[in-house]
């Protein structure tokens, strides 16, 4: 998707004149510009148009500046995290497994999990350096997530970030041993490449991480999702259960990670663990309405899949103008768990819950 109503955000955390207003909702920039011309005038009748619209693009100006800035973020980690996946990964023997390892794990995608680590240890004093083993490893794990979901056992999809699925070059056989080796590497990738950071520390984010994605996390999830393909009276809270496990708890270990490792309070990483779970949920409910009102073409993955495989999503249950307005309620939830922090610092999370909010694929 465009980044433009993640950037705007950027700029709503620093400046006043377009900041988010009651209960979190944004507020409109040209309304508030055309209220606050009409209290200088009532307030002062010699005060010039000229010099309000000064100062309207004054405040424009350092919006725009902000906007670049999280653009400039979002580059920077990206490359940043691709940069460190493609040096993690070798075209060593068996050439193959580590061929198909690669293939998914290099082919693009938008890096929410990575950046989230890496924006949550920044958040808490961390630096880039110290999220980065894990920022990588919870990519890693999202990657053999993906491979293994798309398989004909599974999913049976053919489509993932516009290329064909891992399975479909390499085979079911390969597809699957290249998402256990992912897996594996994670672990070993944390443990052994995080540096300037004390040993318990890095034992508490390899647990953390290690209960996100087993069988009360990610497992979990998929698991009740795939038992509840055709059945009718799936309600709101078996649905809520599916998706805080297959899909938020993976981005909720992505920000505590970054936060247990840039040595935050356990209250900041409670805090922030309802930030992601939030942001997780949120992603799910956007997720479901993408797939019924997107093209193939425009997610770079199979549209429609979730019907025609009968199963229950947020669209289905309380239909789309009623998911958007969950999805709103999310996002307003999550980002008021970053109130007491840094708002500086705050403003890539911000701008991150923003574009998970609004994205287009």
């Amino acid at each position: 998707m465009s980044l433009s109503t993640a950037i705007t955000t950027w700029g709503h955390t620093h400046y006043a004149f377009c900041d988010v207003g009651n209960n979190g909702r944004s507020s409109s920039c040209s309304t508030r510009f055309l209220h606050d011309l009409k209290v200088k005038f009532s307030k002062n009748s010699s005060l010039s148009v000229s010099a309000v619209l000064t100062e309207k693009q004054t405040e424009e100006h350092k919006i725009k500046k902000q906007a670049m800035e999280f653009k400039e973020y979002v580059l920077e980690k990206a490359k940043s995290v691709n940069k460190a996946l493609d040096s993690a990964v070798l075209l060593t023997e068996p050439v193959r497994i580590h061929e198909s390892m690669r293939y998914s794990l290099l082919a693009g995608g938008k890096k929410i999990r990575p950046m989230l680590c890496i924006a949550a240890c920044e958040l808490v004093g961390g630096v880039e350096s110290i999220a980065m083993p894990a920022a990588c490893a919870v990519e890693m794990i999202h990657t053999m997530s993906l491979i293994h979901d798309d398989l004909p056992c599974m999913d049976n999809d053919d489509l993932r970030r516009g290329k064909p699925t891992n399975h479909k070059i390499y085979g079911d056989d390969v597809a699957v041993l290249a998402g256990d080796a992912l897996l594996a590497l994670a672990f070993e990738h944390i443990a052994t490449q995080t540096k300037g950071v004390p040993s318990d520390r890095i034992v508490r984010a390899i647990g953390e991480l290690a209960k996100c994605i087993g069988a009360d996390g990610l497992v979990a999830g998929q698991v009740v999702d795939i038992i509840s393909e055709g059945i009718s009276d799936v309600d709101l809270k078996h649905l809520e259960f599916i998706h805080l496990h297959k899909t938020a708890a993976l981005l909720e270990g992505s920000v505590v990670l970054g936060a247990i490792l840039g040595g935050a309070t356990d209250e900041d990483v409670e805090k922030l663990r309802k930030f992601a779970r939030c942001i997780g949920l949120l992603f799910q409910v956007v997720d479901d309405i993408l797939d019924v009102t997107k093209s193939s073409q425009q997610l770079g993955k199979t549209a429609g899949k979730d019907l025609v495989a009968d199963k229950v999503t947020y669209p289905k249950l309380i239909g789309i103008d009623k998911s958007r307005e969950f999805a709103e309620e999310l996002n307003r939830d999550a980002k008021a768990q970053l109130a007491g922090f840094d708002q500086e610092k705050a403003a890539p999370l911000f701008a991150l819950a923003n574009y998970i909010a609004y994205r287009e694929n």
